[in-house]
Parts: C-alpha cells; structure tokens; sequence
C-alpha cells in the first residue's frame, strides 16, 4: 500500500509540477525548486485536509443521524478522530518531522483546538442564531478554518527545532 500511494504521489507531483512549469512561462519566469517543493508542500497538506474533513465530516453526520439534537458532540468527536489522522499524515507526509512526536502531538491538538474553539463557537452561531441547516453550517465553518490551520501548522506545529548545540567541559 505504501508503494502503491507513494508511486501515485509521484505521477501526481510530476503532472503538478509540469503543469506549474507551463503557467510560470505564460508569465515569463522559471519555476524555481524551492518554490516548487513550497507549492507541493501546500497540496499535500491540502490533500491531509480533505481526508481530515472527510474523516471529521463522518464522524460529525454519524452522531446527528443518531441525535440530531448532539451536532455540538458530533463536531467534538469528529475533531478528536480527524486531529488524530491530522497529525499521523502532516508529521510523516506533509513535513516529514519525526523528532519530538509528543511535543508536536501536543502542538497539533492545541493548533487544533484553537480551530475547534473557533469552528464550535462558528457552528453554534450559524445553527442557533443565523437559523443556518447544522448540515450545510460546517462547509461554511471551513472557509474560516482551513486557512488558519495551515498556518498554525507550517509555522508553529511542524517548525523545525534548532539542533541544540552540545556542551563539552
């Protein structure tokens, strides 16, 4: 499966990157590596994203097919499976950080719960005072979130810490 998924990646990247190559040039610049591996960096994440979602969705509609008065417990529980999920792909896909796994566990549900704190509060909001379905309410949620997690993400969960440098006496 692993083969399978990176062999799939790699036709992917290749297409992207093409494709990049060729929206570069209408522009007159050259596609550089670094801004390259910057953009494949960004889909990657936005592919962990969607199966988060997709993941949390699950969860979510689960719970309010079972009580649809419990879409607050629904959007909790989703949280904590798809944060799971989150951290597993972003650590080892995405930014391929494997030092300190409890710290950037820690990391990766404080990010996230900054966005579930928001995305409840959000959710509460739209159902109860805007009157808005609780199953349309979280697409709308999502334009808020996504964009604050990743940031939260690349630039707090998944910074590379800097080597300590080792005493000698």
């Amino acid at each position: 499966m692993k083969k399978l998924i990176r062999a799939l990646w790699q036709i992917l990247e290749r297409v992207l990157t093409a494709v990049l190559r060729g929206i570069f040039r209408l522009f007159g610049k050259e596609l550089s590596e670094q801004t390259r591996r910057q953009i494949m960096q960004f889909v990657k994440f936005g592919m962990v994203g969607v199966m988060n979602t997709a993941i949390s969705l699950i969860v979510y509609y689960a719970v309010i097919l079972f009580r649809r008065d419990w879409y607050l417990i629904g959007s909790i529980a989703g949280f904590f499976v798809s944060v799971l999920n989150a951290y597993y792909w972003n650590s080892r896909f995405v930014f391929r950080k494997q030092d300190d796994r409890l710290r950037t566990l820690l990391r990766t549900y404080l990010a996230y719960g900054t966005n579930l704190l928001l995305g409840t509060v959000l959710l509460w909001l739209l159902v109860e005072r805007l009157g808005i379905s609780p199953f349309l309410a979280p697409f709308i949620n999502l334009i808020i979130t996504i964009p604050l997690n990743f940031v939260l993400n690349k630039f707090w969960v998944m910074k590379k810490q800097p080597q300590k440098e080792e005493k000698t006496h």
